[in-house]
């Protein structure tokens, strides 16, 4: 007998969580910011879940899991000087037509 809702463990549904934040960061490719959002969880805890729980849930998901995680490091700065970049250029674009 499967349990559900209430009758379920509060660690069954933290392991589910992980495998399905893991699932979901694989086939979307989001940023953990972008994972939080989406699903309605804090960046805390979804990146906890991502990097500390997951792998002692499921230790092959986890691996590819780290492997988009390290991809995002290695781009962070380079998504933050686009932001940045877009910033300026609407305010500069702001301030000429308005």
């Amino acid at each position: 007998m499967e349990l559900t809702g209430k009758e379920e463990g509060v660690h069954e549904q933290i392991r589910r969580r992980c495998v399905r934040l893991g699932k979901m960061l694989l086939e979307t490719g989001l940023t953990v910011r972008a994972l939080a959002k989406a699903t309605g969880y804090s960046k805390s805890t979804v990146h906890k879940d991502l990097t500390e729980r997951l792998p002692n849930v499921d230790v092959e998901l986890s691996e590819e899991v780290a492997k988009v995680l390290a991809y995002h490091k290695s781009v962070r700065h380079l998504r933050g000087g686009e932001a940045t970049r877009m910033k300026w250029m609407n305010e500069h674009n702001k301030a000429r037509n308005g």
